[in-house]
């Protein structure tokens, strides 16, 4: 099972790569949020395609990209899949929802979902456009978020499997990991699960492993909220002590920023080449 974190940028993937996980998960919710936008489609693909790409040019880890829904019917799946395999992607997930979408995890968000066999055209197409056998199309079911129940997100999975899908990442927002669990015992196709657990943090990496269909664990916002937190935490410390004397012993040193820039690198660069 592949551990696979969220990032929002270039450094936080590149500090994805350094703490030891398998892959880099281009969320277009943390994008979205490090823009100070809403998660709910207005983040363009060219945008997104731009931020993944340069993730992918400083890191060695494989990117699976959050394309929301694709960017439109499956005529522009055609291309979004298309232009992400180029962009050094190594799977796209696709979700079920209509244009434009609301966050997943949102209280009392709208959830509307395509029909079924619209949304096989999604993913007939996605596999159809890539080059690579090896770029997978992650089909993303939402039935559980819009409060469609197990039968209706079992029937969907089914058949984006049967679409050509090469796995099937299954969402939930209840706080407990039941609904989940009980989806993935019941899962009787030929293609491996995604979870991602964010609304139910007790699913651990030991309880998915012991189900035995997860091929992917994907922790969705954790970077940004991370990000977030270590900054709310020390610009309210510097505005309450009206300086940086206590607050720069807790964040790390402008050295650690410049080991990440690889500034010793461009130090040597400097004595080999420069005349």
């Amino acid at each position: 099972m592949a551990r696979v974190m969220a990032a929002h940028d270039p450094l936080s993937a590149m500090l994805v790569e350094e703490a030891g996980f398998d892959g880099i998960w281009a969320s277009g919710f943390e994008f979205s949020a490090a823009m100070g936008l809403a998660d709910i489609s207005l983040v363009s693909m060219a945008e997104h395609l731009t931020n993944m790409r340069n993730m992918a040019a400083r890191t060695s880890l494989p990117i699976i990209a959050d394309v929301d829904t694709g960017y439109g019917n499956a005529i522009n799946v055609l291309h979004t899949v298309a232009q992400y395999e180029a962009a050094g992607a190594a799977a796209v997930v696709i979700e079920d929802k209509m244009f434009p979408k609301v966050t997943s995890l949102l209280a009392g968000g709208r959830q509307d979902l395509l029909p079924i066999a619209e949304f096989q055209g999604k993913i007939e197409a996605a596999v159809s456009a890539r080059k690579d056998r090896g770029f997978l199309i992650i089909a993303r079911v939402e039935a559980l978020i819009a409060g469609r129940g197990e039968k209706e997100a079992l029937e969907r999975a089914r058949a984006y499997e049967a679409a050509g899908a090469d796995m099937i990442l299954i969402h939930s927002k209840q706080t407990s990991p039941d609904e989940i669990e009980s989806f993935i015992q019941n899962w009787d196709g030929n293609i491996p699960i995604v979870i991602v657990p964010t609304a139910y943090p007790e699913m651990t990496e030991a309880r998915a492993k012991a189900l035995k269909k997860v091929g992917i664990l994907i922790y969705g916002n954790h970077a940004i909220r991370a990000a977030v937190t270590g900054m709310q935490k020390i610009f309210a410390r510097i505005i309450e002590d009206g300086g940086i004397e206590n607050a720069d012993k807790e964040i790390v040193p402008v050295s650690e920023i410049f080991r990440l820039q690889k500034m010793d690198q461009v130090k040597e660069n400097e004595k080999k080449f420069l005349r």
